[in-house]
């Protein structure tokens, strides 16, 4: 799987596509190197499109609603989808092309779903808003061959937290990418803000997994 190993999934809302090479390498000079460019802009595919061969870099795509995202992604050189969601047909779609698929989840009955589906790695969304940390405890209950992607909600003061569970294999998250700083062309505040959401979780830092 392209996530196998990584440990933090930021969520890349960006408004100019010429923009996705400098913030790629300065999420990987702070020791993060995959991303979910959302197609929540314009400008979603040709940033995915930059990013196809840079090298290091494991560049996925999000907020992927159809089976014809799917194509538009894959065809730019996405190595992995997310979505909000749990769409069966989105999740053919990515397993035709090859492709690894974490849906978004938020109850028993969509977990369950999915595991009809083959899954075991799952996003949680809004992970707050359902209860975080708390919420993914019990799931694993009656699941305990899945493991989570919280997102929304996650932040640099909570995500040691949730990367100590087990239950989770890697937290998305923006706080470390927000568009204002891309806006702004802050690498430098980007790569410094990563290699601390690194260190946080201590010296196995991002490449590491929870057994």
């Amino acid at each position: 799987m392209s996530l196998d190993g990584r440990r933090f999934v930021p969520v890349v809302v960006i408004d100019d596509a010429g923009l996705a090479e400098p913030v790629a390498e300065a999420l990987l000079a702070g020791g993060i190197g995959c991303a979910e460019i959302t197609l929540r802009t314009p400008a979603g595919i040709d940033a995915i499109a930059a990013l196809r061969d840079l090298d290091g870099f494991a560049v996925g795509a999000g907020t992927v609603l159809t089976p014809d995202d799917v194509d538009r992604v894959v065809d730019a050189g996405a190595r992995f989808v997310v979505s909000p969601g749990l769409a069966e047909d989105v999740v053919d779609r990515a397993r035709t092309h090859g492709v690894d698929v974490v849906p978004g989840v938020a109850t028993a009955t969509e977990v369950q779903r999915a595991v009809r589906l083959g899954l075991d790695r799952l996003k949680l969304f809004p992970a707050g808003q359902l209860g975080g940390l708390g919420m993914i405890t019990a799931l694993a209950g009656p699941f305990p061959g899945v493991r989570f992607l919280p997102s929304g909600g996650v932040t640099e003061t909570n995500a040691a937290d949730y990367l100590a569970s087990k239950h989770v294999f890697a937290v998305s998250g923006s706080w470390m990418v927000t568009r204002e700083l891309i806006a702004a062309r802050d690498f430098a505040a980007i790569a410094r803000l990563s290699r601390a959401a690194v260190d946080a979780v201590g010296p196995s830092g991002a490449n590491a997994v929870t057994p």
